[in-house]
């Protein structure tokens, strides 16, 4: 029932990972009963007295930890930020359609992720390589807007160590001792060795970057049902009941967050993508 789905259950907060600025990691002793959350789903987490927020996972750990990166973005964030290892919160999930890895066994795969953006994705790096002779090529290109703001990057180079894995990295603005890419994530796309007679691209990040990634990825040969997204945007109860991310006659939350490119232009108004 619906009504069941929507009652969060306890979980325990076992180690916080602060990541970039205003943007910590939490892994979460789930509930009992539980089920593992497949890449690209979401659950929806809950402070006592403030409210709930659907919120990525972006990993599950071999100890059996479920991990949420969170960014500071509205009050519900602002007083989880500050929870610490032993709290408490509300969970319910998983939710959603995630990202299509049994659709690309046997293809590369070709990650975009700005900001934000790579942590519904890390859940889809971890699957190839735990699974890696499944697929072909692994390309994941990561930008954000400087150093300071790259995700995880503590283990960016073990990405990289990957076997059959092209790791470019970008920032918008350079800092410190950056020898890396300088500009836009869609600038080293040219830069990647992708075959495109044999790639499925995920992208997650702002609109206005999974705009002109697509328009990249058109000119380089990949065709709509190559291209998946995750338009993760104006979500809130997570199961198509409050209507806060219909489009059309379909939700986000529920026939999403992931979809390809092909759908959302058949039968989504995205003036932005």
């Amino acid at each position: 029932m619906v009504e069941g789905r929507l009652i969060p259950k306890p979980a325990v907060i076992e180690d916080v990972v602060d990541e970039a600025p205003n943007v910590r990691t939490f892994y979460l002793r789930m509930p009992e009963g539980y089920p593992e959350p497949k890449p690209g789903q979401f659950n929806e987490l809950y402070v006592m007295g403030v409210g709930e927020v659907p919120i990525s996972v972006s990993d599950v750990t071999q100890e059996g930890l479920v991990a949420h990166t969170v960014r500071v973005a509205g009050r519900v964030t602002e007083v989880l930020a500050e929870a610490s290892v032993g709290d408490v919160i509300g969970v319910r999930g998983p939710y959603g359609k995630g990202w299509p890895v049994e659709q690309a066994v046997g293809k590369d795969v070709l990650i975009v992720a700005g900001g934000i953006g790579l942590a519904p994705l890390r859940p889809v790096i971890r699957h190839i390589e735990r699974n890696r002779a499944k697929y072909g090529k692994l390309t994941i290109l990561y930008g954000a807007r400087a150093p300071r703001h790259l995700l995880y990057k503590y283990e960016l180079e073990k990405y990289a160590s990957i076997p059959n894995t092209e790791l470019l990295l970008s920032v918008d603005k350079a800092e410190g001792p950056w020898e890396g890419h300088v500009g836009f994530v869609t600038d080293l796309i040219p830069k990647a060795d992708i075959d495109p007679e044999r790639t499925i691209a995920m992208i997650c990040g702002p609109e206005i970057m999974m705009k002109f990634t697509i328009k990249r990825l058109y000119e380089i040969g990949l065709k709509d049902n190559q291209i998946y997204l995750s338009l993760e945007r104006r979500m809130r109860c997570g199961v198509g009941l409050c209507g806060h991310c219909q489009m059309g006659p379909y939700f986000v939350c529920k026939h999403g967050p992931v979809f390809p490119h092909w759908f959302i232009k058949k039968y989504f108004w995205v003036e932005q993508i």
